[in-house]
């Protein structure tokens, strides 16, 4: 099995406020089909960029993303192949109602 990251980009949810429960009711039954099929490991939405902290090399902190690229959201699957990560990606694309990128984890030789 290998793991993939499913991201989405914050800001990428542009639907009208009051659909926000029908993506979320859809969102839960995605991972709770992810959960039923034993695929799911781990996700989750992310709070507001401006929220983050940047930790450099030498200790300091600096409030606030370093990036103008912000994640909002993600899911960590287990499956056998792309393919399936794909399935799963096209899944949660649906019920969030955007676009998702796949990237798998780099395996770790120790393990």
């Amino acid at each position: 099995m290998a793991g993939y990251l499913i991201s989405f980009d914050d800001g990428a949810m542009t639907f009208p406020k009051e659909d926000l429960p029908d993506v979320a009711e859809a969102a839960h039954a995605v991972m709770q089909e992810a959960k039923d099929a034993g695929v799911w490991v781990f996700g989750g939405g992310l709070t507001n960029h401006e929220d983050v902290s940047v930790v450099a090399t030498d200790g300091t902190v600096t409030d606030g993303p370093e990036s103008k690229a912000y994640l909002g959201g993600f899911c960590v699957v287990d499956v056998p192949s792309r393919e399936q990560a794909l399935e799963w990606a096209a899944k949660v694309a649906v019920a969030c109602r955007c676009a998702q990128e796949v990237r798998e984890f780099v395996p770790d030789p120790a393990v």
